[in-house]
C-alpha cells in the first residue's frame, strides 16, 4: 500500500503553519501523541526515581519504557540502553571511558564530529579512514590498513548528515571484530530513515538522538549490557553502580523520556501492521524510506539538471539528504531566499568538519541542506526546486 502520507501529515501541528520543513536533519517536528505524552506526564506527577511514593514510580516506570522503545526502535536490549540529554555528551562520556593513551582509535571524515572529536581529544592515536571527495563514498578496503592489533575502537556514521551516503558498516564491523576492536556507530541521522538492526551493521555501541525522529531533545546510546559491566566511567561516589545506570549522570528529563516512548510508538503506527512493537517499526519505518527515496530522486535530479547548482556526493546508498551550492550566492543567502519562500534549509559545514574540508568548502561557508523525512510530500519539493531555479 503507498505511504499515507496525509494522515501521517496531519498528527503534527507544526506542520499547518504552512512552511516546507526540509530542515530535518537537523531535527525533526514532534506528532501530537508526543506532545501529549510530555504534557501529561507532567500534569500527572513525577518524581525522582527509586523513591517510596506514587510519583516516584511513576518515574521508574516512565525509565523502563524507555529503554524498552529504544531497544525496540534499534534492536538493542533494554539494559543496554544509555539515557543522555543529548548523543554527544553520552558519546563524549564512553569514549572516555574506553579509551586513552597507548590506543589507536580509527576515525572517519565521512563522520559528523560528535563522533570524531571525543575520540580524537583521548589522548589515543587517530588513524583517519578517507573519503572519496567526489562520489561521498567511505571505501571499506581502507580499513584493512587502518585496524591494527592496537585498535581499540573504530567509530563510523551510519549515514552522513550532509551527504546522506551509507558506508557498508556491517564490512568495516566485521574487519574491527576480527582485530579484536570496538564498533561505535553515530546513528543519529541513519535512524529516521529507515529500518535499523544495530546487530545486524556489527555496532557494539548505537547512537542515537530522538528529536532527528519526532522526539524530544534526549540522546542515546544503545550497548550489550555485558560488555557495558566491563567499562567502568567516572562517576559520583554516590550514583548508582549498575548497569547501565552508572553510564547516566544528574537527574533525567523524565517527562521527555515519556515523549521517547510516544515517538517510537508514532513511528511503529505510520503504517498498518501486526506483531510486536520491533516487528511494526521495521514495517512502518521501510515503508517510510521508501516513500522518502521516491520523493528524494525528484528532488535530486531536480536540482542536478539546473545548470547554476553544484551537488556534492553520489553515494550508491543514501537518505534523502541534498548537499549543494548555488552560483553566484552564498549558502547563507540561498537559504534566506528560500525561507522568505517558505522553504526551511540549512546551510554551514552542520557540523561534518571534516568532510566538508575534504570537500574544499568549510572555510567558505559550506552549502545548503534539504533534507527529506517520512511527514514531506512532492509540494515540499517541489516548492524547494523552484525556489532555487528563481535563483538562476
Amino acid at each position: 500500500m503507498p505511504f499515507p502520507i496525509n494522515t501521517v501529515r496531519a498528527t503534527y501541528p507544526a506542520l499547518s503553519d504552512g512552511y516546507a520543513y526540509l530542515d530535518g536533519a537537523a531535527g525533526t517536528q514532534t506528532p501530537q501523541s508526543v506532545i501529549d505524552a510530555i504534557s501529561t506526564a507532567y500534569r500527572t506527577g513525577i518524581g525522582n526515581v527509586g523513591g517510596a511514593f506514587p510519583a516516584s514510580h511513576r518515574s521508574d516506570a516512565i525509565v523502563a519504557a524507555c529503554r524498552a522503545a529504544l531497544a525496540d526502535l534499534v534492536g538493542g536490549h533494554p539494559d543496554g540502553v544509555i539515557l543522555g540529554p543529548n548523543m554527544t555528551t553520552l558519546t563524549y562520556r564512553l569514549a572516555r571511558a574506553i579509551a586513552g593513551p597507548g590506543d589507536e582509535v580509527v576515525l572517519s571524515r565521512l563522520d559528523h564530529d560528535a563522533n570524531v572529536r571525543p575520540w580524537a581529544q583521548t589522548g589515543a592515536t587517530v588513524r583517519w579512514a578517507e573519503v572519496d571527495p567526489v562520489t561521498g563514498e567511505l571505501p571499506v578496503e581502507q580499513y584493512e590498513s587502518l585496524i591494527g592489533e592496537r585498535t581499540k575502537v573504530v567509530a563510523v556514521t551510519a549515514a552522513s548528515n550532509i551527504l546522506g551516503t551509507r558506508p557498508d558498516v556491517a564490512a568495516i564491523a566485521e574487519l574491527a571484530h576480527r582485530a579484536g576492536a570496538l564498533t561505535y556507530v553515530d546513528g543519529v541521522h541513519a535512524t529516521p530513515h529507515g529500518p535499523v538492526d544495530m546487530r545486524a551493521m556489527g555496532a557494539d555501541f548505537y547512537a542515537t538522538s530522538a528529536y532527528k525522529w519526532s522526539g524530544p531533545h534526549v540522546g542515546a546510546v544503545v550497548a550489550d549490557p555485558a560488555l557495558l559491566e566491563s567499562i567502568r566511567p567516572d562517576k559520583l561516589a554516590s550514583a548508582p553502580d549498575t548497569v547501565p545506570e552508572r553510564f547516566e549522570t544528574g537527574t533525567a528529563a523524565f517527562a521527555d523520556l515519556d515523549g521517547v516512548t510516544a515517538a517510537v510508538d508514532h513511528m511503529a503506527a505510520m503504517v498498518p501492521g501486526t506483531g510486536s512493537r520491533r516487528e511494526r517499526l521495521l514495517t512502518s519505518m521501510a515503508a517510510a524510506e521508501e516513500h522518502e527515496l521516491a520523493l528524494f530522486q525528484v528532488l535530486i535530479e531536480g536540482l542536478e539538471t539546473m545548470p547554476h547548482v553544484m551537488v556534492y556526493g553520489k553515494p550508491a546508498r543514501r537518505t534523502a539528504t541534498a548537499y549543494f551550492n548555488v552560483a553566484g550566492h552564498t549558502p547563507r543567502r540561498v537559504a534566506e531566499h528560500l525561507a522568505k519562500l517558505g522553504v526551511n534549509v540549512w546551510n554551514g559545514h552542520n557540523y561534518a568538519w571534516e568532510l566538508t574540508g575534504v570537500l574544499g568548502i568549510r572555510d567558505s561557508g559550506g552549502a545548503v541542506r534539504a533534507g527529506l523525512v517520512h511527514y514531506n510530500d512532492r509540494s515540499d519539493v517541489d516548492r524547494l526546486l523552484e525556489g532555487v531555479a528563481r535563483l538562476e
